[in-house]
């Protein structure tokens, strides 16, 4: 670790989970808990819980959990020191610098590096377009209508005409091939030496949603090919957990984010007043952009090219923005070819008109399919009737089913009885039933038959372990009956380990200081699932001290077959029958 345990437990404690993580999610107080929409997966109704008393959070949906740090690493994609030198940040606390072990040092030292190198990189590219090597390229920007301000707040820069510009330069800075060959900025080769990835293009510096510099994009100048450049994916660069103008967009004011193809689309818009455009990098539009998207805000409107391509990646991600829960609208840029042409041509109210009619999704993805279908040949007609249908049997609320209907029978005029019944004949005929398994099967855990086995063996040690966590009187009741050793599922005995430990010391449990000590996301949500588990208490005391009984009894057992398979020593195994023998006589009361 690269902190000390008391070191990570202070600024833990220093930073309460509800409110951090309702800078990011807005929570509600139901009870005692804190509840909003999960973050790590599409829902409608808020399973999300952050509890103040136990410093957790947990997804009664999806299974996500864990305290502030793993909420940090999971959202903001930190390492753990990073999470815990940005809480320390946030408590106004100074982190000692010397208790980093070689490991640990090396990579954040490679981390920083790599960031260094990005913002020297940055700094480079933009005073070059500022000066007389950079005249072409300050050009081409000024054609294409971008100021300085817009220059400098983005920072677009220009590498040179020469193939190991760059590399020279950072060289002088002290950065050694060893750390330029990962850097994604040059190419090294053992006879030729270094050469710059990016020369003889404008650059497009991209950024975190902390406005770190952590790739770059770049357009030739000229007719070279590629027409755009983009980094490869670093150590800090995942082309699908980041989007170009995130950073900005973040902030924005406005209710939705406008999803745009390009760099110039983004930067255009921006300029224009539209801080809320943001674009993918170079990559095709995945669930995480989706899941990333969901973070900031719950409605997007795309605005890609408006040509046969560009309607394409329309259909393709509407899916994938709905399956993560977003409201989703098409811009129409008719007659212009992407928003920055439209900025240009018809000025930003024009643009604020066409935002405010933007299309809803499934009738633009209706109106694609007409046409793809001549209307006035009948045959044609039916085909994109059935196909029609098939895209609203698949709208599972039945009353916006039913709007759907009745504007495309009005648009395309069909009757809205039969069109209705079309509808449903796909719904009642598996249509839908597939669809939504096909959903499912992306977002359910399964669990292989072997392994959900063994799952229930170890249910009675969980269960117990969640009563120890509600109820922490019990540590006294059971004091000579049940130890930390009964529990040999490894994670919950190293759980009940620290449990115990803290009960003797403290008096008290403290749940999110366990989770400290783990670091692998399935052992956090794991441990996470057995902090949230909520009893079901029976309505009299008698039944409830039955059921801990059992439990109890049940753990034990189990605890005493492991150690009677773990020996071969006849009077130990007499001791542990007697011992078995006697549970049948036990009791605990609450």
């Amino acid at each position: 670790m690269m902190y000390g345990e008391d070191i990570i437990e202070e600024v833990r404690s220093r930073n309460d989970i509800v409110d951090v993580i309702s800078g990011y999610v807005p929570l509600k107080k139901k009870g005692s808990s804190y509840f909003g929409l999960c973050p790590f997966h599409n829902e409608k109704s808020p399973s999300f819980s952050v509890s103040r008393e136990k410093q957790m959070y947990y997804c009664f949906g999806c299974g996500a959990g864990g305290n502030v740090y793993t909420f940090l690493m999971e959202y903001e994609n930190f390492s753990f020191p990073e999470a815990v030198r940005f809480l320390a940040e946030r408590a106004g606390m100074q982190l000692p610098q010397e208790e980093l072990n070689d490991e640990d040092r090396r990579k954040m030292d490679e981390k920083a590096r790599l960031r260094e190198m990005n913002k020297q990189a940055a700094n480079y590219f933009y005073c070059l377009l500022q000066s007389k090597r950079g005249e072409k390229a300050m050009a081409y920007f000024k054609n294409r209508g971008i100021t300085e301000d817009t220059i400098r707040r983005f920072g677009l820069g220009y590498s040179d005409i020469y193939h190991d510009d760059l590399y020279r330069f950072l060289k002088s800075k002290g950065f050694s091939d060893e750390e330029l060959k990962d850097s994604a900025l040059v190419t090294l080769n053992e006879q030729k030496g270094g050469s710059d990835k990016f020369w003889n293009r404008v650059m497009f510096p991209i950024m975190d949603v902390n406005n770190r510099v952590i790739g770059f994009g770049g357009r030739v100048m000229g007719d070279g090919t590629p027409k755009y450049l983009n980094s490869r994916e670093t150590k800090l660069f995942d082309k699908s957990r980041n989007l170009y103008g995130l950073n900005f967009a973040r902030s924005s004011r406005r209710r939705e984010i406008i999803l745009c193809e390009g760099y110039m689309d983004v930067i255009s818009m921006h300029q224009a007043g539209f801080t809320n455009a943001v674009a993918a990098l170079g990559t095709a539009f995945t669930s995480g952009h989706g899941m990333l998207l969901r973070r900031y805000t719950e409605n997007v409107i795309l605005s890609f090219d408006n040509d046969e391509a560009g309607q394409r990646a329309i259909l393709r991600a509407i899916p994938i923005l709905k399956d993560a829960g977003l409201n989703v609208r098409v811009l129409n840029l008719s007659p212009y070819k992407d928003p920055d042409e439209f900025v240009k041509n018809m000025g930003a109210a024009a643009l604020e008109e066409r935002i405010k009619k933007a299309q809803n999704c499934v009738m633009f993805e209706i109106e694609t399919l007409s046409g793809q279908y001549d209307q006035n040949d009948p045959g044609e007609k039916t085909k994109f009737q059935h196909e029609a249908a098939k895209v609203l049997a698949g709208i599972v609320d039945p009353l916006e089913r039913k709007n759907f209907i009745e504007a495309v029978s009005r648009e395309y005029f069909i009757s809205p009885k039969e069109f209705q019944d079309l509808v449903d004949d796909y719904g009642s005929n598996g249509y839908i039933t597939q669809q939504e398994r096909q959903r499912m099967k992306r977002e359910e855990r399964r669990v292989a038959p072997e392994e959900d086995k063994q799952e229930k063996k170890r249910q009675p040690q969980k269960l117990l372990l969640t009563w120890f966590v509600n109820e922490p009187v019990l540590f006294e009741k059971l004091n000579g009956i049940i130890s930390p050793e009964d529990f040999h599922d490894p994670i919950y005995h190293g759980v009940a380990l620290m449990l115990f430990e803290q009960y003797e010391k403290e008096k008290k449990v403290i749940p999110a200081r366990i989770l400290n000590q783990y670091t692998d996301p399935k052992d956090q949500k794991k441990i996470a699932e057995l902090f949230n588990t909520t009893l079901k208490m029976a309505p009299s005391p008698e039944d409830n001290d039955k059921a801990l009984t059992d439990i109890v009894r049940r753990v034990k057992e189990e605890s005493i077959e492991q150690q009677m398979n773990a020996t071969n020593d006849i009077l130990k195994w007499q001791e542990l029958i007697q011992e078995k023998s006697s549970l049948l006589k036990l009791h605990i009361s609450i």
